[in-house]
């Protein structure tokens, strides 16, 4: 992206644009050499990489830098502008879901999901007295494992780093560090 700084307006590449002076420049002016484009008052804007959204409220300034707020690791009892409990219409307390319920509910719907493509071995055992395959049996239980360690690892995290800590990340070595959503495979 690019702001014409006498108008501090933003210039996007292949559109044209209009300067301090009503001149109206062509829509391939991004072609122009470096000189040109500061000599017209152009100044390029790198954009930082936004934070994980999963973690952070975050907007995009007009310079191209990332704002943004950690989001509440736990879970929120609402208040009203008295201090007092927020209530909803049955007078049950409103709550505003953290990052780490959020994350537990997202490892239950994905586990959920892997096992629903193994749930047809169990209807055809329970239909039929077929046993369910030891491979199919063994990748259950190991889902199931697997999906208690990350809701333990989720709920031990302290803070919104402890929590960004526990996704899994590959270096460029190969080494991965992380155990969310680092999911076992089904051995055929």
């Amino acid at each position: 992206m690019w702001r014409h700084t006498p108008t501090n307006t933003n210039v996007h590449p292949g559109k044209g644009w209009t300067d301090e002076q009503g001149t109206q420049h062509p829509g391939n002016w991004y072609v122009w050499s470096v000189q040109e484009k500061a000599d017209h008052g152009l100044v390029e804007i790198v954009q930082e990489s936004p934070p994980d959204s999963r973690l952070y409220w975050w907007s995009q300034n007009d310079d191209g830098t990332i704002t943004s707020t950690a989001r509440s690791v736990e879970d929120v009892n609402e208040v009203d502008e008295n201090g007092d409990p927020l209530l909803d219409d049955d007078g049950v307390q409103v709550v505003t879901k953290g990052v780490k319920s959020s994350l537990i509910e997202e490892v239950r719907s994905q586990q959920g999901s892997l096992l629903s493509q193994t749930d047809w071995a169990l209807v055809r055992f329970v239909d039929t007295t077929v046993a369910v395959p030891v491979n199919i049996q063994t990748w259950r239980n190991a889902i199931r494992t697997k999906a208690t360690e990350m809701e333990a690892a989720i709920a031990a995290a302290a803070d919104t780093d402890a929590v960004a800590a526990l996704f899994v990340v590959w270096d460029g070595d190969g080494n991965k560090t992380g155990i969310l959503y680092d999911w076992p495979s089904l051995v055929e």
